[in-house]
């Protein structure tokens, strides 16, 4: 089994979904490659190229 860390935030148009699953924290790995917006997604800052 799967341990994630779910926070609140209901879709308004998605009928019963009233929460989401915090992506990089416990079980749920974040999103690789993940550039812009990298907080919601649990993406590190990258190396700086050289």
């Amino acid at each position: 089994h799967s341990v994630v860390l779910i926070r609140g935030g209901r879709v308004k148009d998605l009928p019963g979904v009233r929460y989401h699953i915090v992506r990089g924290a416990l079980d749920c790995a974040g999103v690789a490659n993940r550039m812009q917006g990298r907080s919601k997604y649990g993406a590190k800052k990258p190396k700086a190229k050289k």
